[in-house]
C-alpha cells in the first residue's frame, strides 16, 4: 500500500497575517510567521524576510543577508525581489563592489516580470554603462529569461 504525502506551500493569503503584523510594527512576530514559509522556499516570504534585513525591521540591519534573501526570491521569478537584487548590484551594498551589468540584467528581468518601476531603474543604470556592458547584460538576460519566463 503506497501512501502519498503532499506538503502544501503557503499561499499569498497565508502570509497576510504576517503582512498585517509588519504594518503594525510587530516585526519579530511577523518574522516568526514568515520564517517557516521562507525556509521552505516561498518566494513572497523570502522577499519579505529580505525587506526586514534590508531595513532592520525586527532584526539587525544586514545588507548581505538581505541580498541573499532577495536573490532566493528573485530566482523564483518574484519581480519585486528582482528589482531589489538589481538595486543591491547597482549600489554595491552587501557585496565587494557595484556590478552594473548584473544590476541592469535584474532590472530587465523585473520589468519582464511586471514590476512597474523596473524600467525606470533600468534606464538610470543604462546611463552609467558602456555599450559593451549593455550588450553583456542582454546576453545574461537571454540566458535567464528562457527558463525564468519561458512564455514571455
Amino acid at each position: 500500500m503506497a501512501v502519498s504525502l503532499t506538503l502544501a506551500s503557503p499561499t499569498l493569503a497565508d502570509l497576510e497575517p504576517a503582512r498585517d503584523l509588519m504594518e503594525e510594527g510587530r516585526f519579530a512576530e511577523a518574522k516568526a510567521l514568515l520564517w517557516p514559509a521562507a525556509r521552505s522556499g516561498n518566494a513572497e516570504a523570502e522577499e519579505l524576510i529580505g525587506v526586514m534585513y534590508a531595513l532592520g525591521l525586527g532584526v539587525a540591519q544586514d545588507y548581505t543577508r538581505a541580498f541573499e534573501w532577495y536573490l532566493r526570491s528573485a530566482m523564483k521569478g518574484h519581480a519585486g525581489a528582482q528589482s531589489g537584487v538589481g538595486w543591491y548590484y547597482e549600489t554595491g551594498l552587501g557585496m565587494p563592489a557595484p556590478d552594473l551589468v548584473r544590476a541592469y540584467m535584474w532590472y530587465v528581468l523585473s520589468a519582464i516580470g511586471g514590476d512597474p518601476d523596473a524600467a525606470d531603474s533600468q534606464e538610470e543604470v543604462r546611463k552609467k554603462m558602456t555599450p559593451e556592458q549593455v550588450a553583456q547584460a542582454h546576453a545574461l538576460v537571454d540566458d535567464y529569461k528562457v527558463w525564468m519566463y519561458p512564455f514571455r
